[in-house]
């Protein structure tokens, strides 16, 4: 008798891959500890995922389409900025997944370089579309605000992930991040929008 495929087999085997990475990272996630975590066998596993690779990939995409689906619901720049933080730090093991595994992509992405699509990071395309919207021109003519909105905000996210400082400090690191995000509006609204 054929077997039947489980179609919440994936999700299963992701939810519980994303429960061992914010476990322990990396050294958490083996495919047996995994298997048993997702209430199924290593076989079951290996016919949806080629290793272990694949599986951190997967989850990768997942952290990505979550961080993209918060941005593309926000009205505003001021919004999504918020939502970058807050997202980074309500899951900062989550956060550590998407940046450790994400450079792979990312070593090889160009801003604005010939055949770049949005598939590498949707998030910093969608942040240039809205600043022409607000700004006018070309998403691309925002490129240099765009890596200096980024640089801000992965910036502090990791500042504050990471616990380097005293934990009452927190705050005012973030409200000193958000001051120095609207100055970078204000200076692009000056300038007229496209920073040269």
């Amino acid at each position: 008798m054929p077997r039947h495929r489980d179609p919440e087999l994936e999700k299963r085997v992701l939810d519980a891959a994303q429960k061992l990475w914010r476990g322990g990272g990396d050294k958490t996630l083996s495919m047996r500890g995994l298997a048993r975590a997702a209430k199924t066998n290593t076989p079951a596993i290996y016919r949806r995922f080629k290793n272990r690779k694949d599986i951190l990939r997967a989850l990768l995409l997942r952290k990505r389409r979550e961080m993209y689906e918060g941005l593309a619901s926000s009205s505003t720049l001021e919004e999504a900025f918020e939502h970058y933080l807050d997202f980074a730090l309500r899951d900062p093991r989550g956060y550590e997944l998407y940046y450790a595994h994400q450079y792979e992509l990312l070593r090889h992405w160009r801003p604005g370089g010939a055949g770049q699509t949005e598939e590498v990071t949707p998030g910093f395309f969608w942040i240039q579309r809205k600043l022409a919207e607000r700004f006018g021109g070309a998403p691309q003519d925002h490129l240099p605000l765009c890596l200096a909105i980024w640089s801000l905000a992965h910036g502090t996210a990791s500042l504050l992930i990471s616990r380097a400082m005293a934990e009452e400090l927190a705050p005012q690191v973030r409200a000193a991040s958000r001051k120095a995000f609207h100055a970078l509006l204000r200076e692009a609204e000056e300038r007229g929008g496209a920073r040269k």
